[in-house]
C-alpha cells in the first residue's frame, strides 16, 4: 500500500518518463527547416564544419537536404542524410590517411571532447533511416553512430568484422564499450527499411552505465533495457554519419581493407539533440 510519501515518488517518477517531458538540453543538433547544405561548410553552431569528410571534399557536398519528412523529434526542424562516395577519405593529418574507410560524419558543434556533454547523466536522442537510392553493402561493417574517443557506445550495421558470420547484417546492434570482452549487446533490431528507427541513449557517467529507449517513426519511445553496467568513462565527441569499413583488412583497419569503387551510399538522420537526465528527465516524445 503507498504511504503519501511513496506515493509522491511514484508520480515523480512517472513524471520523468512523461510522454512530453521537457528536459534542458545540453546540445541541439536538430536542423532548421529552411537550412541549406551550403550553411554546413561555414560555423553555424549546430555541427564543426571542419569534421569528419574526406580530403578536399566540404561538408556539403556529402550533405542531402529534402529526402524525407521529419522524424519523432523533428516538429520544426529537418532531418539531413550523411553520404559517402570514393573520394571520402578522411585525412586527419598527411601521415594519417584513411584509406581503409570510405568516412563523412557530423560532429556538434559544442562538443569539443571536454564538455559537459560526458559528464553527469545525459541521455543522446538520434534517429536514423535508410535511403533506398543510397543503400548500403552489407558485406561490410558500418558505424552510425560512435561515441567519445574509443567508442564507449557505438550503433553498427553490416557484417561486423569478428562477429557472428551468420547473423543478419540488415541489423542495427548498439554495442557497449568496444574493448570489453566479450563485446556487450546492449539492443539490437532489424533495419527495417522506410521507417525511422529513434533511439534516446542514457549515460550515467557517474555509475558507468548506459541505458537504451527506442521506437519507429512517431511512435513514443519505450524502454528496452534497464540502467546496463557498460564503461563509459573518459570524454570525447559524439559522431552521426557513416563509417564503412574494408574487406580484409590487417593490422590497422584505418588504412588496410578493400573498398569497392562507385560507392553511392547514405543514411538520413533526424531529431539529434542531449538533454540533462540529471534530474531523471527523459523525453520519450515532442
Amino acid at each position: 500500500m503507498y504511504t503519501q510519501s511513496s506515493l509522491l515518488v511514484a508520480l515523480a517518477s512517472l513524471a520523468s518518463l512523461g510522454a512530453s517531458q521537457k528536459c534542458k538540453l545540453q546540445f541541439d543538433g536538430r536542423v532548421p527547416t529552411g537550412f541549406a547544405a551550403a550553411e554546413f561548410d561555414a560555423d553555424n553552431g549546430i555541427f564543426n564544419p571542419s569534421n569528419v569528410v574526406g580530403k578536399g571534399l566540404k561538408l556539403s557536398e556529402v550533405i542531402k537536404m529534402g529526402v524525407v519528412n521529419g522524424s519523432l523529434f523533428d516538429t520544426k526542424t529537418q532531418p539531413v542524410e550523411v553520404t559517402i562516395n570514393d573520394q571520402s577519405i578522411f585525412a586527419p593529418s598527411a601521415t594519417n590517411v584513411q584509406t581503409g574507410f570510405r568516412r563523412a560524419e557530423l560532429l556538434i558543434a559544442s562538443n569539443n571532447g571536454t564538455d559537459a556533454s560526458t559528464q553527469g547523466v545525459k541521455t543522446l536522442h538520434f534517429s536514423l533511416m535508410k535511403d533506398a537510392a543510397r543503400p548500403l553493402n552489407l558485406t561490410h561493417e558500418y558505424q552510425l553512430d560512435n561515441s567519445f574517443s574509443t567508442n564507449q557506445f557505438v550503433l553498427k550495421t553490416g557484417t561486423i568484422l569478428g562477429g557472428d558470420a551468420a547473423a543478419d547484417p540488415d541489423t542495427l546492434q548498439l554495442f557497449g564499450n568496444v574493448n570489453s570482452k566479450p563485446l556487450q549487446t546492449l539492443f539490437s533490431t532489424k533495419f527495417t527499411e522506410g521507417v525511422f528507427h529513434n533511439f534516446a541513449v542514457t549515460n550515467d557517467f557517474n555509475k558507468k552505465t548506459t541505458q537504451v529507449f527506442y521506437s519507429q517513426d512517431t511512435a513514443v519511445l519505450k524502454e528496452q533495457t534497464k540502467a546496463l553496467a557498460n564503461d563509459n568513462s573518459g570524454q570525447g565527441q559524439f559522431h552521426f554519419g557513416v563509417l564503412k569499413k574494408g574487406l580484409g583488412g590487417g593490422s590497422d583497419i584505418t588504412k588496410e581493407g578493400i573498398q569497392e569503387s562507385g560507392i553511392n551510399e547514405g543514411i538520413v538522420y533526424g531529431g539529434i539533440f542531449m538533454e540533462d537526465s540529471s534530474t531523471g528527465c527523459v523525453s520519450l516524445s515532442p
